[in-house]
């Protein structure tokens, strides 16, 4: 089960549900709202695959509609900052003594404990304080976000489903569950982790722009072709390159060497004036068959359509709503995704039934306050 929030919690609910997970999303009974313009529940793809069940967590009863829920539950995802949780009665300690097999899995940026464990932030500042922001960017340029990519969902919501699959594996051997502190600032370092090791043995320049991955690199980066259009560049070892500068009609005795990093900002300029010749779909039948790791740069409406994702599969439509299918790939029990994203509330007294709660508590926790059915029709917004 997952108490509703925003980012890494959704994000690590969407892959357990993708997985085939049972996850019921505990939702805000009063006022539950969006961020941003996005004011429809059911484009929020990260809620896909699961109930809603609308509970008032301020209500003297909504405490006991979370631990009835809890008793029957395998993991608990919170997303709250340290402490909030135990003010609102559903802490470890009381979700634990309802159910001691459960996995209590705690989302924050900067963790349970330590100086910043209460200060407020979001992706970016995690990453910064991680180390991993000052390694991303262009030279002369400052450093670049990462989207939400490396904090809320590498590090902070995949990290934390993998955690959850984990404590799952040990409960079964020693009867006893326990709470998962995954913190984003943590999570941010551990994806960073070869990069830390480079840091160290002198494999990396701490000046952004400049490395083999870093866009410092002219065989590793990305080109703007004739059409305005871009392609990707990735042939880092000597016979990939070798197949580019083919394809760029190059001549390798004319160049610096490869890894001549003095004059890495030299063949850079060379790359770039040889791409920009021609267009993008140009370039993607002169590299066919050849071994250049020369990608097209695609857009998110580029990538829906292309005949490889196609062939894969590898986008899924939902109610009119196009999204990325589960990964990874099963070989016999194929991921799915089982259902849209759900109105808060859309599912609550059908799935507390579900989950064995009386009858008679439902009914009194309802015309209580505490709890709320939603069956409202989306709204879409333009």
């Amino acid at each position: 089960m997952e108490i509703g929030s925003m980012g890494p919690g959704p994000f690590c609910a969407m892959l357990l549900a993708d997985l085939g997970a049972d996850v019921i999303r505990i939702d805000r009974a009063q006022g539950a709202s969006l961020p941003g313009p996005n004011l429809d529940f059911r484009l929020e793809i990260l809620n896909r695959g699961r109930r809603s069940v609308a509970v008032d967590l301020q209500h003297p009863e909504g405490r006991e509609v979370v631990l009835g829920l809890v008793a029957g539950a395998d993991a608990l995802i919170e997303g709250f900052r340290p402490g909030v949780m135990e003010r609102l009665g559903i802490g470890p300690e009381a979700c634990l003594e309802r159910n001691p097999r459960l996995i209590y899995g705690r989302m924050t940026g900067f963790g349970q404990d330590g100086p910043l464990s209460q200060t407020v932030g979001h992706d970016i500042n995690y990453v910064a304080q991680s180390g991993v922001l000052s390694l991303l960017g262009r030279h002369g340029q400052p450093p670049t976000p990462p989207l939400s990519l490396v904090g809320d969902f590498g590090g902070g919501g995949m990290i934390l489903a993998l955690g959850i699959l984990a404590a799952l594996w040990e409960v079964r051997v020693s009867g006893e569950g326990q709470v998962i502190d995954a913190a984003m600032v943590d999570g941010a370092a551990t994806l960073g982790a070869a990069f830390f090791g480079f840091a160290q043995t002198g494999d990396w320049n701490a000046e952004r722009g400049t490395n083999l991955v870093d866009s410092g690199a002219p065989f590793y980066d990305a080109y703007e072709t004739l059409d305005g259009k871009w392609v990707a560049v990735g042939s880092l070892e000597p016979h990939f390159y070798t197949d580019l500068l083919e394809v760029l009609s190059l001549n390798p005795a004319a160049l610096p060497d490869q890894y001549d990093q003095t004059r890495w900002p030299e063949l850079k300029g060379v790359i770039a004036g040889a791409i920009r010749t021609r267009t993008r779909d140009a370039w993607m039948a002169a590299v066919e068959g050849k071994s250049a790791c020369l990608s097209p740069v695609l857009t998110i409406e580029e990538a829906i359509v292309d005949p490889h994702a196609v062939a894969r599969d590898a986008f899924v439509e939902v109610e009119g709503i196009t999204q990325p299918a589960p990964a990874p790939r099963f070989s016999r029990t194929p991921a799915a995704v089982d259902a849209p994203p759900p109105l808060p509330g859309e599912h609550t007294r059908e799935t507390l039934l579900d989950w064995r709660l009386p009858e008679g508590r439902v009914r009194q926790w309802t015309e209580a306050g505490a709890i709320r059915q939603d069956a409202r029709e989306p709204t879409h917004t333009t």
